[in-house]
């Protein structure tokens, strides 16, 4: 049976160019991965704060390598594509930005990330999270972005809307973190916003 409508992106659409490196504008790069990044993510996830809102634990450097290796990967499979979140000056590792869950076919992705304790506080995650949205919607092509976050999470809702992404609900016991299921915030920016 035929379909009545094309993709919105087609295949290749990321995988046919090398992974950019994508400015702020405003002190930050969104950079691909390198191997030698795994001690500073191994420790951001350290803290406690990142076990509070995410279900990923690093035990070694070793395993963060693999994850690395995961993550550039993706980019070729194109079902996920992982940034480090960089100072454009000191090139110190400040958090993560992704698309997550993507759609190429539908145009639509998910929005994630995360912030290094020393980093926070300081607009990192609205100010990645926007240039991601906008090289995504505006150079990419896609449609629609969304971004979840439970509802628990005051800081994440700040970020999204910081970076221009509309509330739309609640998804109702949506995620399962250590203490237990979370509601979820659902938030999102499609072309045009």
């Amino acid at each position: 049976m035929p379909y009545t409508v094309g993709p919105v992106l087609p295949a290749g659409t990321l995988s046919s160019v090398p992974q950019p490196v994508v400015p702020t504008g405003d002190g930050l790069l969104l950079r691909p991965w390198r191997p030698d990044d795994a001690p500073a993510v191994h420790d951001a996830f350290q803290d406690p704060a990142m076990h509070q809102w995410h279900v990923r634990a690093a035990d070694s450097v070793e395993e963060v390598a693999g994850w690395i290796r995961e993550w550039c990967a993706a980019w070729e499979e194109e079902r996920s594509v992982q940034w480090a979140v960089v100072d454009a000056g000191a090139g110190e590792l400040l958090g993560r930005v992704a698309l997550r869950s993507i759609l190429l076919d539908e145009g639509v992705a998910e929005v994630a990330y995360w912030t290094a304790r020393a980093a926070r506080g300081r607009g990192v995650a609205p100010r990645a999270t926007a240039a991601l949205a906008r090289w995504a919607l505006d150079e990419v092509g896609f449609h629609r972005l969304e971004l979840h976050h439970a509802t628990a999470n005051e800081a994440s809702c700040r970020v999204a809307g910081k970076a221009g992404f509309t509330f739309e609900g609640i998804r109702r016991s949506a995620c399962l973190h250590p203490d237990g299921w979370h509601d979820m915030h659902l938030h999102a920016r499609v072309q045009g916003d």
